[in-house]
């Protein structure tokens, strides 16, 4: 008999995935001037490499580590368009931001590999849009 319907055939980010995403993140960083801590976790949410630059706040090194975790836990949405896609349901957007680890702002972006989810990366220390624009940095080292 099969166990075909029991198993769930998928690919995740390794650990040499990983360290590509951290370190074209934290080259783009770098060439912003700006210090933030890089997250990148694999597609179960677990953690693969982590970087918390000199400089960077330390708080924001679980905040990177919750955006990464929030783009594989819904699938590979970036936290980017959570807060439009909240803002216009009260009861949705004053409950969901009560939940553990999820994160409505810029800086989660996901690593895909011919469009499958295999990991993300969370971004935190700059402004929204500097956030975002390592976190794609860093997602696009290993996308394709």
């Amino acid at each position: 008999m099969s166990q075909q319907p029991y198993v769930v055939p998928g690919a995740t980010l390794s650990y040499a995935g990983a360290r590509a995403v951290l370190d074209a993140a934290l080259a783009e960083a770098a060439e912003l001037g700006v210090a933030v801590n890089v997250s990148v976790c694999d597609v179960a949410g677990h953690p693969l490499a982590f970087a918390r630059m000199d400089g960077a706040a330390l708080l924001s090194g679980s905040i990177a580590a919750d955006k990464a975790y929030t783009v594989v836990a819904f699938n590979g949405v970036p936290t980017s368009l959570w807060f439009d896609m909240v803002e216009n349901e009260p009861a949705l957007r004053e409950g969901i931001v009560h939940r553990d680890r999820l994160v409505i702002f810029g800086g989660g972006e996901p690593v895909l590999l011919d469009g499958t989810l295999v990991g993300a990366v969370g971004v935190s220390g700059g402004t929204a849009e500097q956030d975002v624009q390592v976190a794609s940095a860093g997602a696009a080292a290993v996308s394709g």
